[in-house]
């Protein structure tokens, strides 16, 4: 039966007074009074009205309700004696002439309470997910992410891209992270893969005659979870431009994002065309990290030279990194949770010592640098009450941990952060190549099919042994904003014969991409233009905008930390039946021998 609601329960005002209404939702709360007065609070999607039921008999119909059964009301808007302030509908009241229940609540108790289910068990939370998101401070995140992925659409739409489904049953590639793999029926043993992303089918649509493609494009990656990805699905707005350079990719991104970000962020500042371009390896020198956040002034300075030789033995052969921070006002004891959260993060240690109020190198490790004071004090330019932190090791790792350190002084300094604004940078001239930490061989560093700055030219010379490939850029970027990675982007190798160089110095020949890559291989013979594309990440995105520090908040139906759907009970097991039609057939882990 279809129910009519005259209101929703947030729109009703003062100027409604006198107005029968019926009014449909959710048993907040009740607080009887006596045996025929009861105030009970209705909520829906849009708000909570106050119903005051001033009968006996129909006192009755409601005490015997459980928090959260769904009703009906029909009754008469009234004008509140003892407005509520705090409430949107606090200067009226519902008095009902009817109440139907529609949905009983057949639950005494709740697993927790709707209007602060955000303090309660996250597994309890995901396993109640339909209950969590009733909760408006939990639904807010839901709405958001719709607005932000209508203005999305819309601003695409105005810079003439052209939305495109590409399919989500699709053969396995190396992608960089594992497929999720789907049994095909009538091929025995044979498999399709859900996509990683739309990576080749968007190449192929440039390489079709398509100008400029987009899509709210779903992934699919078997990886593990963290603060900011979520396992198993996500979303990015994935796009790609035929006859484009990376200027024209920047300069779409630069155009659509600021406008979204200032209108629905949590702030409302955010920074403008031009980004910010920092080089990799300059990001990785400055800031410790390719994800750097702007919104903090400070700057990693190398001092191998000065301090390598002070006598303090983890600085001994190591890179070391300085962080200095003036207007210092920390304690002891934070400075040790300081050094104790780098060490988490990046799984070294952390070291300082600070310039007291009298012009003194004190604290830390201040003894092995006394002979150096004044050397120390002019390469550091150091004040009076300025702290400086310092991380040691292999380069890279040096870099990592004063990479932490910086985002915790951040956090730890207000004056160091101007926190509240959205600040955009590029990240650009990615290796092409690196040394897998497994395997100790050269491999792809980001994308395989990112287009090497120098071409056929610069790879020519990498075979010959000319130039080192470690020191070979390609033109890949990311999009980073305030700390957190949005995507990453690059244009595209469009050239057949680029391509098989490319692979050819991490030992993959002709025969093996096009066994790899055959559909995207074959359709560059046919004549490819050049493209090039990006793919910001959506669940990301309005995480930042929600300033939420889990990306789980603002997903509808998130999986937790184990790629685990406590709601629906994914994965689960199957029928025997399933498994023999698929021709399946499962094997016991061996058990670990004693």
């Amino acid at each position: 039966m279809m129910q009519n609601r005259t209101h929703t329960c947030g729109e009703l005002r003062a100027e409604h007074a006198g107005q029968h209404v019926q009014i449909c939702g959710w048993m907040e709360n009740i607080r009887e009074v006596s045996a025929n007065l009861a105030f009970l609070v209705l909520r829906d999607f849009y708000g909570t009205t106050q119903v005051v039921v001033e009968s006996e008999e129909m006192n009755r119909v409601v005490s015997e309700l459980n928090k959260e059964s769904v009703l009906c009301v029909k009754g008469t808007v009234r004008e509140r004696s003892s407005k509520n302030p705090n409430m949107p509908t606090g200067d009226i009241e519902v008095v009902p002439e009817s109440i139907e229940v529609l949905g009983r609540c057949r639950y005494n108790a709740l697993p927790f309470q709707i209007n602060h289910s955000k303090d309660a068990d996250e597994a309890i939370r995901l396993k109640y997910r339909y209950l969590d998101l009733r909760n408006p401070e939990v639904k807010k995140n839901i709405v958001l992410r719709s607005k932000v992925v209508a203005a999305l659409r819309s601003a695409m739409a105005d810079h003439d891209f052209m939305e495109i489904t590409t399919p989500i049953l699709t053969a396995s590639s190396p992608e960089g992270a594992r497929d999720y793999l789907v049994p095909a029926r009538k091929h025995p043993g044979m498999f399709y893969a859900l996509p990683q992303a739309p990576q080749q089918f968007k190449q192929l649509l440039m390489t079709s005659g398509f100008d400029r493609y987009f899509q709210i494009a779903p992934c699919f990656r078997d990886e593990d979870a963290r603060g900011d990805r979520s396992p198993g699905e996500f979303y990015q707005l994935d796009m790609e431009m035929a006859f484009a350079s990376q200027e024209d990719v920047f300069a779409v991104l630069e155009d659509v994002l600021p406008p979204i970000f200032a209108k629905y962020g949590t702030y409302s500042v955010a920074s403008s065309a031009p980004f910010k371009r920092i080089p990799y390896l300059e990001s990785m020198e400055l800031y410790g990290s390719d994800k750097p956040d702007l919104r903090i002034d400070l700057i990693c300075q190398d001092v191998t030279d000065l301090l390598g030789d002070c006598g303090f033995g983890p600085f001994e052969g190591q890179t070391v990194k300085a962080l200095p921070v003036t207007d210092f006002t920390a304690t002891r004891k934070q400075i040790d949770k300081l050094c104790a959260d780098a060490e988490v993060v990046s799984g070294n240690k952390a070291y300082w010592f600070k310039m007291d109020e009298k012009g003194e190198l004190a604290g830390g490790i201040a003894k092995f640098l006394q002979g150096k004071k004044d050397e120390i004090i002019a390469a550091l330019g150091l004040k009076p009450n300025t702290f400086v932190a310092l991380s040691a090791g292999k380069k890279g790792a040096a870099q990592k941990t004063a990479g932490a350190l910086r985002k915790l002084l951040g956090e730890l300094c207000p004056s160091h952060m101007n926190k509240e604004r959205y600040e955009f940078c590029w990240i650009v001239d990615f290796p092409m190549y690196e040394i897998g930490e497994e395997s100790g061989e050269l491999e792809f560093c980001h994308n395989p099919f990112s287009m090497p700055n120098g071409g056929l030219e610069i790879l020519n010379k990498a075979a010959a042994g000319e130039v080192d490939p470690l020191t070979i850029t390609a033109y890949q970027y990311d999009l980073v904003c305030n700390g957190v990675e949005l995507s990453s982007g690059a244009v595209r190798n469009h050239d057949p014969e680029i391509m098989i160089k490319a692979f050819e110095l991490v030992r993959l020949g002709e025969e093996d991409v096009k066994a790899k890559f055959p559909a995207m291989y074959n359709a560059f013979c046919y004549g490819a233009p050049p493209h090039a594309g990006i793919a910001p990440g959506v669940d990301r995105m309005v995480m930042l905008l929600a300033s939420e520090d889990s990306i789980r908040e603002v997903i509808p139906f998130p999986m937790n930390k184990n790629a685990q759907d406590l709601m629906m009970g994914a994965p689960s097991t199957v029928e025997q039946k399933q498994l023999d039609e698929l021709h399946i057939a499962l094997v016991k882990e061996k058990e670990p021998e004693a």
